[in-house]
This record gives C-alpha cells, sequence and structure tokens, in this order.
C-alpha cells in the first residue's frame, strides 16, 4: 500500500488564533493552500518550474471539513491524497494532523485545474497539464488508488428540504 504525501508542515502562529483561542477557520485553508504548493512543487510546478514553462494550477473548488479544535503553537503537518487526474485536473485531498501524535484535524477536499498562462495575448487558460507534469502526477495518482478512500471525500453541504 501507498503512502500518503507529506505536502507541509509548520506551527500554529499566536496569529492565526482566534477569539475562541483556536486556529481561525481561515487559516485552516492557508495550511492547505501551502499543502497543495508543497504538491505543485512535488509535480514540477514550484517556482522556477512555474517561470520556466508559465503554467501553473488554479483551484476551482475546496470542501473544508473541521474536525478537532487546535490551538496555537501545535505543531501540525498536512498528508496529501491523490484522488484522480485527467489531461486537465487533478482531485485531491488533504489532512491536517498534529506532528506530535498524529491526530486528524482537519480535512480538505480540492479539484485543481492545470493552467497554461504564458500568452500575455489570451491570459491564463486552462490547458493539459505538460508530459513532465504528468510524467509525475499519473504514477502518483495510480499509486494513490490503491488506498482507501478517505470518508469525507465527495460530500456535499446542504439542510434537509423544509416541509410545508
Amino acid at each position: 500500500m501507498s503512502d500518503l504525501l507529506t505536502t507541509w508542515q509548520g506551527v500554529v502562529e499566536h496569529a492565526w488564533v482566534d477569539y475562541n483561542g483556536h486556529l481561525n477557520d481561515a487559516y485552516y485553508m492557508v495550511a492547505f493552500s501551502y499543502a497543495t504548493d508543497g504538491l505543485m512543487a512535488q509535480v514540477g510546478l514550484d517556482a522556477a518550474g512555474r517561470a520556466a514553462t508559465g503554467h501553473t494550477m488554479y483551484t476551482l473548488e475546496v470542501h473544508l471539513n473541521y474536525i478537532v479544535e487546535v490551538h496555537g503553537g501545535v505543531a501540525i503537518e498536512v498528508r496529501t491524497q491523490i484522488l484522480g487526474v485527467d489531461a486537465k485536473r487533478v482531485h485531491i485531498f488533504h489532512t491536517l494532523h498534529r506532528q506530535d501524535d498524529g491526530t486528524l484535524l482537519a480535512t480538505n477536499e480540492q479539484m485543481l485545474a492545470n493552467i497554461d498562462a504564458s500568452n500575455a495575448a489570451t491570459g491564463p487558460k486552462t490547458a493539459p497539464f505538460l508530459p513532465a507534469v504528468s510524467a509525475l502526477l499519473v504514477p502518483l495518482a495510480q499509486d494513490h488508488a490503491t488506498l482507501p478512500r478517505p470518508a469525507n471525500a465527495g460530500r456535499s453541504i446542504a439542510l434537509p428540504a423544509l416541509r410545508k
């Protein structure tokens, strides 16, 4: 069985803590955004790769689930599973954990699109992943296909319909 990718590690900064004494909801997304950057770096779309190719990824959709409160000063890490990939998109699932004991703190599901931003005349447009990126991304997705699908993957948000 494959392992999840560790895509970001850090410490919950005290400036990220809200008036309830725990990690502000917006800063969960900051950690997950850093993890997406970490994944991009692992597949050749780090700053140098983006500058050389004009390709990057844009986030199309995000789902965030809070599991356990997190306090300032806690060492955290994000682990990433690739749920799927096609010619232009990658479906990922991040899990946020305490570094000391691995406690699951939050989950984050994202759909990302490859963007070719190299043409100033037309502006950024979706495009197929470059072969070098696909050569790294597709095997990761195939490897992660052997992992169990996360319980929160594919969830939607809704209230039951009101009865009249």
